[in-house]
């Protein structure tokens, strides 16, 4: 392979040269003096460039060889003597390779040198690395094209042969030569070769600015500034990128550029920039993995704070709600079961709800964990699933208590405010009952006569009846007010107030009643005095008109009988009558 790269510089330039002999071969036969000089130019000039392509080769290929080989602590001066011996040659294999080639033969003798490049080239067969036409004596006599060759050759098994870039159709691969073009052109498009494009310096800046945009300034270069961009790229390299400067300006600048030279500097900026890309891909890896883990941290502190969060509202709501403590009034306890159902409706699904994310939390917890090989998490004491719903059952009994006894406390309050509404209703009747009757009983119109006081009599025994019928209803009312204060009613005090208002007048009613019973009995009494004495009078008054009847007719009787003594006598008794 190294012989057919070697091979094909040599056919160009004989081509060119058949092509000039043709050129030549047509003129005029005068003219074959200028044309043998011709020759000769073009031949001299061909050789130059061949030398100055191998000088630039060498140069390059060495200090790419000591780039490997100083990892190893080892150097070489010369590129065509100091591989002679075949023991660089195994080194820079065994850099390249990472496997360990036959030890070389010691000895400084021509076979010894001739068995270690045997070993050497012996390895690259191994590794399907085409040699044609380069044996090992070509190596020990120090042949500088088959070297160069042979170094191109190692170049392109081990640092250019991996290339491998897909295109955007995914149908067609390139490798090699091509692929480092195309990668090439993905970074900075204007390129097609690997020789005039790179002359300006200006494709080395673009590899390094699309990759470190930090490091070069590209709007400032100037393509006409060819040297000054060389060197700035080769400098930036050298010194940011840690690659070694294989070329000088002047092996660039130059009106053809030796494309081995560059394609072996590009495919260190390959090798260095995929390697960048590579530890950044991995860097990502590693930062996801970390990410994963200080995410699945975050989730555990997470899911630890949340079921303490939980757990202690559990608690302090089974309390809250374990407290059989109730308002001493309807709308205290109506207030209240509000505020549990408020509770029941709003606040625990709620933290239903974050019961069930935590059971969510911890699974997907576990499933992380699982998908990282790493060991389950496993919450602390007092926090694990199962201890949570042991608190939520404990919730749900006290939760089920709570509203048992607020039902139950809003039955004994309703029956109390009716019973309130009752005794109030009552005691409003009984008030007005005994305001009116008490208004009777303060009233002595009994009449003037004994008929009008009997009949006054008989109405106020129907009034003593009437109140005495209404004790029983009066009952009633303290029969309630007994039974709400049995009952803590909470506004008791008014209810004893209230009843011992009724008590009062129901006992003032009562000496009223006496008292006016007691007048009309004296009155009655006197009536019927008066009503003997009228009876008397009259009876004396009619007795006095029957004497005074009877004196007139014993008068008349003794005029009639002219009997004068009776008559005077009679007249003599007049006055007394």
């Amino acid at each position: 392979m190294a012989n057919a790269s070697t091979d094909l510089d040599n056919a160009e330039a004989q081509r060119q040269l058949n092509n000039n002999n043709t050129r030549l071969a047509s003129s005029s036969g005068h003219w074959e003096t200028e044309v043998t000089s011709s020759k000769l130019f073009e031949c001299s000039r061909i050789k130059a460039l061949a030398e100055e392509r191998d000088a630039v080769q060498k140069k390059t290929f060495t200090k790419w060889v000591n780039s490997h080989l100083a990892r190893v602590s080892c150097r070489i001066a010369d590129l065509y003597n100091d591989l002679r011996d075949g023991y660089m040659l195994t080194r820079l294999l065994e850099v390249l390779s990472g496997e360990m080639l036959p030890r070389p033969t010691r000895g400084r003798m021509r076979i010894h040198c001739l068995e270690n490049v045997d070993k050497a080239l012996q390895f690259l067969k191994e590794q399907r690395v085409h040699l044609e036409n380069v044996g090992s004596h070509d190596i020990v006599d120090g042949n500088h094209r088959l070297t160069l060759g042979l170094i191109w050759t190692i170049i392109l098994r081990f640092q250019i042969q991996g290339i491998k870039i897909e295109c955007d159709d995914n149908r067609e691969t390139r490798s090699a030569k091509d692929a480092l073009l195309l990668w090439c052109q993905m970074k900075t498009p204007k390129l097609n070769n690997f020789t005039t494009c790179w002359r300006d310096g200006l494709a080395f800046n673009a590899l390094i600015h699309r990759h470190r945009p930090d490091l070069i300034e590209f709007h400032k270069l100037i393509r006409s500034n060819a040297t000054h961009n060389l060197q700035q790229a080769f400098n930036i390299a050298e010194q940011n990128l840690g690659l070694t400067k294989l070329l000088d300006p002047e092996d660039v600048n130059t009106e053809n550029p030796d494309e081995k030279s560059i394609i072996t500097y590009v495919v260190s900026y390959y090798h260095y920039f995929s390697k960048m890309k590579a530890l950044r891909v991995e860097g990502k890896r590693v930062g996801k993995v970390l990410d994963s883990a200080i995410d699945g941290q975050k989730m555990i502190d997470r899911y630890e704070a949340l079921a303490s969060e939980l757990l202690e509202w559990i608690e302090k709501t089974i309390g809250i709600i374990s407290n059989q403590k109730f308002a001493n009034s309807l709308t205290g306890v109506q207030q209240q079961l509000q505020a549990f159902t408020t509770y029941c409706t709003i606040e625990k699904p709620i933290k239903f709800q974050e019961k069930g994310n935590l059971e969510v939390l911890l699974f997907t917890i576990q499933s992380k964990l699982r998908a990282n090989n790493q060991k389950p998490y496993v919450p602390h004491e007092g926090k694990l699933i199962s201890d949570i719903n042991k608190a939520w059952e404990r919730l749900e009994k006290a939760e089920h208590e709570r509203g048992v006894a607020l039902r139950q406390e809003l039955i004994r309050q309703e029956k109390l405010e009716l019973l309130a509404q009752r005794f109030d209703h009552k005691t409003t009747m009984r008030q007005a009952w005994l305001n009116e009757n008490q208004r009777l009983v303060s009233q002595d119109n009994f009449g003037y006569d004994l008929p009008a006081v009997e009949a006054a009599m008989k109405k106020h025994e129907a009034i003593e009846a009437d109140i005495s019928s209404y004790e029983e209803r009066i009952g009633v009312v303290v029969e309630l007010a007994g039974e709400m204060e049995t009952e803590g009613y909470y506004d008791i005090r008014r209810i004893s107030a209230r009843k011992e208002n009724i008590l009062g007048q129901w006992s003032l009613l009562k000496e009223l009643v006496v008292g006016r019973k007691a007048r009309l009995e004296k009155n009655l009494a006197l009536q019927k005095t008066f009503q003997d004495m009228v009876y008397m009078i009259d009876w004396m008054e009619d007795m006095q008109v029957r004497q005074v009847f009877y004196f007139v007719s014993l008068i008349k009787t003794c005029i009639l009988s002219a009997d004068p003594c009776s008559l005077f006598s009679l007249l003599h008794r007049l006055p007394a009558l």
